[in-house]
């Protein structure tokens, strides 16, 4: 724990140089995670010492190379920096920013030629990558363009079916307002009918010569003439038969007596509700 705490104080002084140190609690998961963030500095620091150990090493070589190239130009060739032409310099130029730019290690052309060849690669591989994707787009946009298509006819749909149910919800009302306005007459006419009913009950009317009684007497008479039409039928056979018996002649009798009662009566009843 000592241990750890004195390399940490000592990072930390190393780290903030002339600035104070902020304070801090001084328990063990504390002291466990600066320790921790010492060693990585630490170990951060001598990886970045050994870069640029090797980039300083690199560019001693690379410099004491174009010392040699240099000096062996001047000495075999009698060439110069400085004594070459413009167009000479340019191309140099140019050379030195073509191997910059294809990361070779030399200008020569064994290594241009496979620079050149795994850039031919990578355009390939990006040409083919855009064709992917631009077909990949084109289909996005197919989809798109169907998404959109449908959208819209969901909203017209939406729509329509929006103004069919405002017209009906119209109808449905002006129906509850009929059914309502049918209500309150079929009450009013039930009140007055009963009012009427009273009122003939009170000037002492028959209740036999209601709408209701004679509606009654109207269905018992068809009710009756449709029993007594076999009957008709029977006494048409009878008149058919040779005079005489005394028997038929009595069933006729009756049953012309019974017919004509009936029909009496209900005459009588018709005209005095029409005189009512």
């Amino acid at each position: 724990m000592e241990e750890k705490l004195s390399k940490v104080a000592l990072w930390l002084k190393k780290t903030f140089g002339d600035q104070p140190i902020p304070s801090y609690e001084t328990d063990a998961r504390t002291v466990d995670i600066l320790y921790e963030l010492a060693e990585c500095n630490e170990s951060r620091n001598a990886d970045v010492s050994l870069l640029i150990d090797d980039m300083k090493q690199k560019a001693a070589e690379y410099e004491s190379e174009g010392r040699y190239l240099q000096d062996l130009l001047t000495e075999s060739l009698n060439l110069s920096f400085n004594s070459l032409s413009k167009a000479s310099t340019s191309c140099l130029n140019t050379l030195v920013d073509t191997a910059l730019a294809l990361e070779t290690k030399d200008t020569s052309l064994a290594s241009f030629i496979p620079a050149i060849n795994d850039l031919t690669s990578d355009l390939y591989a990006a040409e083919s990558k855009n064709r992917d994707m631009e077909l990949e787009l084109t289909n996005l946009r197919k989809k798109l363009t169907s998404a959109l298509m449908l959208e819209k006819r969901l909203q017209d749909d939406l729509t329509k079916t929006e103004e069919i149910l405002v017209t009906e919800k119209a109808k449905a009302d002006s129906r509850t307002e009929n059914m309502k306005f049918l209500k309150d007459k079929t009450e009013n006419f039930k009140f007055r009918i009963k009012a009427a009913e009273e009122q003939l009950s009170l000037s002492g009317m028959d209740a036999s010569l209601t709408h209701g009684s004679l509606v009654n007497l109207s269905e018992k008479l068809a009710e009756l003439k449709k029993q007594t039409s076999p009957m008709k039928k029977k006494l048409k056979s009878y008149r058919d038969l040779p005079p005489c018996p005394s028997l038929a002649r009595v069933k006729i009798a009756e049953a012309k007596r019974e017919l004509e009662t009936l029909e009496a009566e209900f005459s009588t009843k018709v005209d005095m509700t029409a005189l009512s």
